[in-house]
């Protein structure tokens, strides 16, 4: 079960500190950062916001670890990024900053083991919540004319329907939108993305049949070109996954304590 988010405090800053550097101040560049200077420094680079919503994250990922060879990879992959290819190298750049060895590990394994918590915490229920975002997640390729006079969008659909003018002419002639650059077709695009009487007519609508649609001011003429079903692969996945993840990352900021809900500018 995931902890209720605790209130960041100097004493918890201690704490997350401590759990990361030796006791001794660290050094950054060629300024030494004394423990009690934390958390002014924290205030004042305006990183109180980030250091709440990593505590979270923090504390959810706990139980979850990481296995002998994933951490050695995850260390090298940490190690090779920075360009400290060599023991001596590594070690130096530690010590610069107070770093422990398992500090580097808990660093390089934290993407795997947040994955690890996503994949426990929704991954066995990510195909139900595909098949509900689903109808957002299909793509549509279609064509658009909009104009503000209603006559001309009555007579053009007309027109259009019996093929007595191309789409893309009409659009050239008379459209009021950014689709004069393309000829009218726009796409592919996820449904959910579209204005939602938009999005539902091209939900419905007939390969090649144009349709009338009036949104605010503007009197539309669409005709669907193709849609493109979502899929259930390895990239949906994986954003679904992050989708499912911000949501609970959300809830867990909402139940904060005021203090850290100022911070976040979540309440006045």
């Amino acid at each position: 079960m995931i902890s209720s988010p605790q209130s960041i405090d100097s004493t918890t800053v201690s704490t997350l500190v401590s759990d990361h550097f030796h006791p001794v101040d660290s050094k950054i560049s060629e300024f030494a950062i004394a423990y009690p200077h934390l958390m002014p420094l924290l205030v004042q680079y305006h990183l109180i916001p980030n250091l709440i919503y990593e505590s979270i994250i923090d504390r959810a990922i706990e139980p979850f670890s990481c296995t002998v060879a994933e951490t050695t990879a995850a260390v090298q992959q940490f190690y090779a990024l920075r360009e400290l290819t060599s023991a001596d190298s590594q070690q130096a750049w530690r010590s610069h900053y107070g770093l422990s060895a398992a500090a580097i590990a808990q660093m390089a394994t934290r993407p795997l083991r947040i994955e690890k918590f996503k994949q426990a915490t929704w991954g066995h229920k990510l195909e139900s919540y595909f098949l509900q975002r689903k109808p957002d997640l299909d793509r549509a390729i279609y064509s658009l004319l909009r104009t503000k006079q209603q006559d001309i969008a009555h007579e053009l659909y007309f027109r259009l329907s019996e093929q007595e003018q191309s789409f893309a002419e009409a659009v050239q002639l008379y459209s009021e939108g950014v689709e004069t650059e393309t000829g009218g077709l726009l796409g592919p695009v996820e449904l959910g993305r579209l204005h939602p009487k938009l999005a539902k007519l091209l939900s419905v609508s007939a390969i090649g049949s144009v349709e009338p649609l009036a949104v605010g001011d503007w009197y539309l003429l669409v005709r669907l070109e193709k849609i493109i079903p979502a899929r259930f692969e390895q990239e949906m996945q994986q954003r679904l996954l992050q989708e499912q993840f911000e949501a609970w990352l959300a809830t867990q900021l909402q139940q904060l304590p005021q203090p850290d809900r100022v911070w976040l500018g979540q309440i006045a």
